[in-house]
């Protein structure tokens, strides 16, 4: 059987962040949680992951600046942007930045499940 996939989540909010931990756990997925930007560059250094599941208001670190040092140094990285405050103005709609989906808070678990798996290519059955 070949390894889960791993996931990194940046999420300030502890509850939220457990409960998306747990969701993709019994999903199969190997989960790591950060709870800002900060952490979570560190966390990949450790540990790299499959794809990044980021917030955009954090402390320390934002989502908007770690997603800019994560396409630095892992380009093709999927990112999934989860956030109850996408501006109009934000430039994570540019191409440079794909692949990297945006959902909008509150967002339903499975809608998040759909999104990484097709980010990552693996099948609905799975």
């Amino acid at each position: 059987m070949p390894d889960p996939f791993h996931i990194l989540v940046a999420e300030d909010e502890a509850l939220a962040a457990m409960a998306l931990e747990d969701f993709l756990s019994i999903k199969g997925f190997r989960v790591t949680l950060a709870g800002d930007g900060i952490e979570a560059m560190e966390r990949y250094a450790e540990d790299p992951a499959d794809a990044l599941i980021t917030d955009l208001r954090m402390p320390r670190m934002d989502g908007h600046a770690l997603i800019r040092e994560m396409r630095a140094r892992h380009v093709t990285l999927p990112v999934l942007v989860m956030t109850g405050f996408l501006t109009q103005d934000t430039d994570l709609t540019d191409e440079r930045w794909k692949p990297l989906e945006i959902l909008s808070k509150p967002v339903n678990p499975q809608t998040i499940l759909e999104t990484l798996r097709r980010m990552l290519g693996v099948p609905r059955t799975a």
